[in-house]
């Protein structure tokens, strides 16, 4: 019997989208935050202020992994680390100014990424194909729980 493929193929899809992504940063000269950040910007200009918690569970992103990238990027201009009034033992990131102005680059970009991914689908297999992807995530975050 033939393996499964699934888990490679969408491990493979990551990595070269995240190439991809990066390499349409470039092209359009967007240089202040690379494809992995904007996991955290998209995250963020989402839902405002969260904890790094919040954001880990929303992005995918491990909180040690997060740890290092919101340093860089307070370092950068990009977020800002506050304490949290509600509990001191975690901080609440924000968007700054420059962030929030990225946004219009981002989602410039995203949509040329949609028209990569999607290229030669049609609505209905599009909206097939996320149902799946879906029901994959929620099967990875029940064991995950």
């Amino acid at each position: 019997m033939k393996r499964k493929q699934g888990g490679f193929l969408i491990s493979k899809i990551n990595k070269i989208g995240g190439r991809a992504f990066d390499k349409i940063l470039m092209k359009k000269s967007v240089d202040a935050f690379n494809g992995a950040q904007g996991k955290i910007l998209y995250v963020l200009w989402q839902g405002g202020k969260m904890t790094a918690t919040e954001i880990s569970q929303k992005s995918g992103l491990a909180k040690t992994t997060l740890t290092a990238m919101l340093s860089r990027m307070r370092d950068q201009g990009l977020v800002k680390i506050e304490e949290n009034e509600k509990d001191r033992r975690s901080a609440v990131v924000s968007l700054t100014p420059l962030a929030a102005a990225l946004k219009k680059d981002y989602d410039e970009v995203t949509k040329e990424m949609e028209n990569i991914y999607y290229k030669g689908f049609s609505q209905e297999e599009i909206a097939q194909f996320e149902n799946y992807l879906k029901r994959v995530l929620s099967n990875l975050e029940e064991i995950n729980e």
